[in-house]
């Protein structure tokens, strides 16, 4: 199944190291981060299962929660975790998908045939409170995710979803963003008061407070 940004992320029960979910009653009135990893015991997914957890607090700080998969048990899991906490210095702080049956990797894409039919690829969704899809992204078994870029999407996503301005290349936080096309010099000045700079008319550079 291929999932489109737009789309309602589609729901599911399953079994997790925190215990069983339904995914859009868990997910309630936050932002999601859900993610898949290839196989527990694994040194890629070692390291990005720590980061995340390391990282949970700037999450938390988001609005958003964060949920991992893959395609083991939950013994497994649970096994894992002491390895992680150990070589990563931060325990799994949040709940881990066992999805042996790969019910919820096959309703999402996860397992992409031609790269590895047993296992699932690194594949992350960002999902809003809507449960509305918000990004995609997939990366191969052999590379490992860039969560400060997850964060920084988050930022930008919830900035432009307040305010009507998207983010350029390479926007940081803090940084100026630009006013989007549909809106008129004349609702721009009833918008952003604070004045703009106007490269060209269809590029308008505007501080936005909370960016």
């Amino acid at each position: 199944m291929s999932i489109q940004l737009g789309q309602i992320a589609p729901d599911f029960t399953a079994q997790t190291t925190a215990g069983p979910i339904r995914f859009h009653e868990w997910a309630g009135s936050s932002w999601v981060v859900f993610f898949s990893h290839p196989k527990d015991f694994t040194p890629v997914c070692t390291t990005e299962l720590g980061e995340a957890a390391r990282l949970k607090p700037e999450f938390d700080r988001r609005n958003t929660k964060i949920i991992g998969l893959s395609v083991d048990s939950l013994a497994n899991h649970g096994a894992w975790d002491a390895d992680i906490a150990e070589t990563q210095g931060t325990a799994v702080n949040f709940p881990m998908i066992a999805d042996s049956d790969r019910s919820v990797s096959e309703l999402y894409g996860m397992i992409h045939p031609e790269a590895d039919p047993s296992v699932t690829v690194r594949t992350v969704f960002v999902i809003d409170p809507q449960k509305k899809v918000r990004l995609s992204l997939t990366y191969p078994p052999s590379t490992g995710r860039n969560f400060q870029e997850v964060l920084r999407v988050l930022d930008s996503l919830q900035l432009t979803d307040q305010h009507k301005v998207a983010t350029p290349v390479n926007w940081q936080p803090g940084e100026r963003a630009i006013i989007v096309p549909s809106v008129s010099d004349e609702q721009a000045r009833q918008r952003f008061p604070q004045g703009w700079e106007a490269q060209k008319p269809y590029l308008r550079w505007v501080e936005v407070k909370g960016s």
